[in-house]
């Protein structure tokens, strides 16, 4: 998160309102990652959410470790959906920076 601020710090008013604008598009809800836990996480519905597919498909042919690692999956969604958030806050950024023009320097 700290990263993410100093990144930002180095943006123009339009770069930061783009950032803001894809990222308020892209970003995960801790909300909605939660209510699919409660209805599918026997079978990695949160998983699937938060694109770990793998491990969703893991969950889904074990129903969910038997119940057990979708149990213990609740404790670790919240924190989870703030790492997604950041890298995709990053990669938001880094684009923006990419595309914007750089200024050249004249001598």
């Amino acid at each position: 998160m700290i990263a993410n601020m100093l990144l930002k710090q180095e943006l123009n008013p339009q770069q930061l309102a783009i950032v803001n604008s894809e990222f308020t598009k892209k970003a995960k809800s801790k909300t909605v990652a939660y209510v699919l836990w409660l209805f599918l996480g026997g079978i990695g519905g949160h998983r699937y959410y938060s694109g770990d597919i793998v491990r969703a498909i893991f969950m889904t042919f074990t129903l969910g470790g038997l119940g057990i690692w979708a149990l213990i999956d609740v404790f670790f969604i919240g924190a989870r959906i703030e790492e997604i958030n950041e890298r995709i806050e990053t990669s938001i950024i880094a684009s923006v920076k990419q595309a914007s023009p750089q200024p050249s320097l004249q001598v």
